[in-house]
């Protein structure tokens, strides 16, 4: 994946040493989650909405119903994406120092819809795939009739930035002997046991990855 310089739109200006824009750095933090939010302008007036997503090379996917409006007007204007994990909540010997600890991406661009049915298709199993690997294999067959009643973009990641913060809440020198707990507690997504739906609990269950 070949992630061109930082553009005007995706420069981080507010702590600027905070950024990242290596190819590497973009994807391990895209595909380390599942939903992002899409923001765009529809009928004059701004849009953000919670979205799955997936990444496949240089790309992320989102999709929905062939008769979802905002999908159709990705597709006609530039659009926002963005993709936040919240490693850890900082805490500091004053309020204002408290922090978080995070990773987060913003694209900017232009989506494109996917057409071709046997691109769909493929798509959608690059999708369940990343929602629980192995699994598409297990399923029925996808229909001729759901892969027209499903719409699908995909956004190029030529524009493109990281924002990552880490480590220690960062206090004054003066605040250092102040008596209060200072630190980080650290933040985790983390997959629950699985529910079978009935009738089904003779069946394996599926093994879910939240790195």
């Amino acid at each position: 994946m070949d992630v061109k310089p930082a553009s005007d739109r995706t420069r981080v200006r507010r702590l600027p040493k905070r950024g990242a824009y290596d190819a590497t750095t973009i994807a391990r933090i895209l595909d380390a989650g599942f939903v992002c939010s899409v923001g765009t302008v529809r009928d004059g007036a701004p849009m953000v909405i919670p979205m799955l997503y997936w990444r496949e090379d240089d790309r992320v996917y989102l999709h929905g119903s062939q008769d979802s409006r905002l999908l159709s007007a990705l597709c006609e204007s530039e659009a926002c994406v963005t993709v936040t994990h919240l490693d850890g909540i900082v805490l500091a010997r004053s309020a204002f120092h408290h922090s978080v600890n995070y990773r987060s991406v913003a694209i900017v661009g232009r989506p494109e819809l996917v057409s071709d049915a046997a691109e769909k298709e493929r798509a959608l199993h690059a999708f369940v795939e990343r929602l629980a690997p192995h699994r598409w294999k297990t399923l029925r067959p996808v229909t001729q009739k759901e892969l027209a009643l499903t719409k699908i973009v995909r956004m190029p990641l030529d524009e493109s930035s990281a924002k990552v913060r880490t480590g220690p809440p960062v206090d004054d020198p003066g605040d250092l002997t102040w008596p209060c707990w200072a630190g980080v507690v650290p933040v985790t997504l983390v997959a629950g046991k699985p529910l079978p739906e009935s009738g089904s609990e003779s069946f394996e269950a599926p093994t879910l990855s939240l790195e």
